[in-house]
């Protein structure tokens, strides 16, 4: 199953239930976890390292002795959040006072890390692209910007009308200027007035033998994307309502590393953006919020 809607893998306290085991391959994972006011959650992260990462609300987080208070957000169009990282081999229990959304990327992990809080103001945004190409990208857990075994994740924000991951990449050979990596695309889109529920849309095809995948769906909140081989892109925001989407990465190479190849058919879209304007209305985000 490439696709889930909102709340088909629901379990437990998780509306969102993505495991190597039912996504059919090896290392990455996603969890979303959504607590009443009040409520708390306790969960072993076994052999993957997580991050707690609110989509809406604020929460204390609590691992190996140690207690993160997670002021959150909003939404997630409301700002750039702070998280907590949990090293595999650990417990950790998530509790909220005003109840909330709690995004739980992962990943497989050979070394076990210290527990630590990562600031809001510590987080990388990037503007990525240009013109309707124009795009935000909050790179919380990338190399470089955080330390982690494996796991890589990043939040994508696309203004109404705009393209994302694009030109459309790939990921899925080991070879020099490319790593092999697992991907999870979750959704979000913004409400337009009066709170009508808005969409986007995803396409993934196939790059080569072995690779094949068909992926071309209208995507709403709390819907996925598994991305196991093959081109993904582009991510695409309908007219008057803003895409989100968390990215969760991982793979079996020694280095976290974060390395694509462009579909050489679109590569040359990329040098169009050093002539044209990024988009005004970004970023859509900052540590303040809204």
């Amino acid at each position: 199953m490439s696709v889930i809607r909102a709340g088909e893998s629901a379990e437990g306290p998780f509306s969102l239930v993505v495991t190597p085991a039912s996504a059919g391959w090896e290392y990455s994972s996603l969890r979303v976890l959504e607590l009443p006011a009040g409520g708390s959650a306790t969960f072993d992260t076994g052999e993957d390292e997580t991050i707690v990462l609110p989509l809406s609300g604020s929460c204390l987080v609590e691992c190996d002795g140690e207690r993160f208070e997670l002021v959150g957000r909003g939404d997630v169009f409301s700002r750039v959040t702070d998280f907590a990282y949990a090293p595999r081999d650990a417990q950790v229990t998530v509790t909220s006072e005003a109840g909330g959304r709690f995004a739980l990327p992962a990943a497989r992990a050979t070394r076990r890390l210290t527990a630590r809080y990562g600031p809001a103001e510590g987080v990388s945004v990037e503007l990525r692209g240009a013109g309707q190409a124009s795009r935000q990208v909050n790179n919380f857990c990338m190399p470089g910007t955080f330390d982690a075994d494996a796991l890589i994740a990043v939040e994508v924000l696309t203004p109404g009308a705009n393209w994302s991951s694009f030109p459309p990449h790939k990921h899925d050979e080991e070879r020099e200027g490319e790593s092999v990596l697992e991907e999870i695309y979750y959704f979000e889109v913004a409400a337009g007035p009066g709170g009508t529920a808005g969409t986007g849309y995803q396409r993934v095809s196939t790059s080569g033998p072995g690779r094949e995948i068909d992926v071309c769906a209208e995507v709403r909140s709390g819907d996925t994307v598994l991305i196991p081989h093959g081109w993904h892109g582009p991510s695409m925001a309908t007219p008057g309502y803003d895409l989100y989407y968390l990215n969760v990465m991982a793979g079996p190479g020694d280095e976290r590393a974060w390395r694509i190849c462009d579909h050489p058919d679109h590569a040359w879209v990329r040098g169009t953006w050093d002539a044209a304007a990024i988009d005004p209305r970004l970023p859509l985000t900052t540590t303040e919020a809204k």
